[in-house]
Order: structure tokens, then sequence, then C-alpha cells
């Protein structure tokens, strides 16, 4: 099945490479041209204007909740007929230690709001709070996709390894263009895309 989208494109493959090259450049506006800035921190408004910004020039659902029940390696998301009440329940969950922040971004996964771009948009929007609130963020590029994606995987069960797992690589370097720009290329890899470096993009 290919989602339906604003290119008029059929072929899955096609599809993957050129949502790649637009988004990521858009996550470069991102950073480069302070939209973030303007976002709200720590809300389901602040994630889904992160959502839109990165897809609206590939899907029409950017920045909108889900219709349709989705799943992932036999894990079952929130369920679309109560994600509007999970997400009130999120946007009120504390954030002001990294414990609050890590277990807020695991329930915001659990919820995967949209059809499509979901762990891009909120490992962006998990970076936002760390950054607001104890003036960190992640390292992404030092995080091994394995690791990650298995941590995330046990997560609604066992937090202690996702935890763990990203604790290790906060980094006080809040604003530098590199940490960013590397973290967007280990973000699109764990879900499988990497046929764009970020940095043969930036033109």
């Amino acid at each position: 099945m290919i989602l339906e989208n604003k290119l008029g494109i059929d072929n899955p493959i096609e599809l993957a490479k050129q949502e790649e090259k637009i988004t990521k450049k858009k996550a470069i506006k991102l950073f480069e041209e302070k939209q973030l800035e303007t976002f709200e921190t720590g809300t389901f408004k602040g994630l889904s204007q992160i959502h839109q910004f990165l897809f609206e020039d590939v899907y029409e659902f950017a920045g909108k909740i889900r219709k349709e029940n989705i799943s992932k390696s036999n894990f079952r998301f929130a369920s679309a007929m109560y994600l509007k009440e999970a997400l009130i329940k999120i946007d009120k969950m504390p954030q002001s230690n990294f414990e609050e922040i890590v277990d807020k971004y695991i329930e915001m996964n659990i919820a995967h709001p949209f059809r499509e771009g979901n762990g891009r948009s909120t490992r962006i929007w998990l970076d936002m709070i760390l950054k607001k609130e104890i003036g960190k963020v992640i390292d992404w590029s030092k995080i091994d996709k394995e690791d990650y994606l298995l941590a995330m995987e046990r997560s609604p069960i066992k937090d202690t390894e996702i935890k763990y797992l990203l604790e290790q690589e906060l980094t006080d370097n809040i604003n530098d263009r590199e940490v960013y720009m590397k973290g967007i290329d280990a973000s699109y890899n764990y879900e499988g895309y990497s046929t764009y470096k970020i940095e043969d993009l930036k033109n």
C-alpha cells in the first residue's frame, strides 16, 4: 500500500526517496531559519507544528491527527478513537527533569498521532523540550540504530533502557549546527531513510 501524496507518486521506493529529500530540506530550514523557536514546546500543538512544517509539501495529512489505527512490529499504537483524549493527557504530563521528559516522549510515541512521520517529528519535539527545560539535547548520531529501536520497542513496558541510552548522549551543545544536522540524518536512518545526507541538500 502506498500513501496518497501531493507528488502524485505511485511507486513506494520513489515516494520514500522524494519524501526524504523534501522533508530533510525542510528540517534544515527548521534550524537555519529558527522556525523551531516559534513553535510550542512540550505540547501536541507544538509537535503538530513540526510535523506540518516537515511534511506539508508531501502529504495532505501533515500536522493532522490520524483517523486510522496503525501498528508496527506487532505493536498497536493508540486507538484512533481515543487519540484526542490521550493527547490531552500527554499535554498535561510534567516535563521538569530528564526522567519526566522521557516519560512524556514514550507516551507520545505510544500515541503515534500521525499517519506517517511520527518518529522523525517526535525526536525533534523531544530535543525542544530538553533544550528548554534542562539546557541539553541528544546527540542522535552517537546512538546505534538497533539499540535505539529495541529500547523504544520495550519502552512501554520497561523504560530504563531507553532512558539510559538517551542520557548517555546528552550534550549541552544545544545550538550546534553539526549536532542538529547529524542528528537529523541519524533520526531518518532509524526509519530506513538514508539515500541523502543532509549536508548534500543544503543548496
